[in-house]
């Protein structure tokens, strides 16, 4: 009895960890936003700029508001051009921008 029951919490708490460790598309492209905002380097920033927008164009399928993560990628392209340019706070502020029409694009 005592292995069915501790079976069943060790069960239970896995299945709510893995619950809990699911995010959503927009999630995820909100958390590489802001990690491009934080870039310490051009490189970094393309590399996290990329993985977001990919995220974000995932997250077309989920309930979310269009026009902020359409806005959001655009801002993110806007990111990826400074960078490639070389202009830190450009880089920066599109960066700022795209994060938070990722998160006024949340229901």
């Amino acid at each position: 009895m005592n292995i069915l029951l501790w079976s069943l919490a060790a069960l239970t708490l896995l299945t709510a960890n893995a619950v809990a460790g699911t995010r959503s598309h927009l999630e995820q492209a909100m958390q590489y936003s802001e990690a491009a905002l934080y870039a310490r380097d051009a490189k970094t920033l393309i590399e996290k700029a990329e993985e977001a927008k990919q995220q974000a164009s995932l997250a077309s399928g989920e309930k979310v508001r269009g026009r902020h993560r359409e806005q959001g990628l655009q801002c993110l392209d806007n990111a990826l051009k400074e960078a490639r340019a070389g202009n830190v706070e450009a880089w920066r502020t599109a960066s700022k921008d795209a994060l938070d029409h990722f998160t006024r694009a949340t229901p």
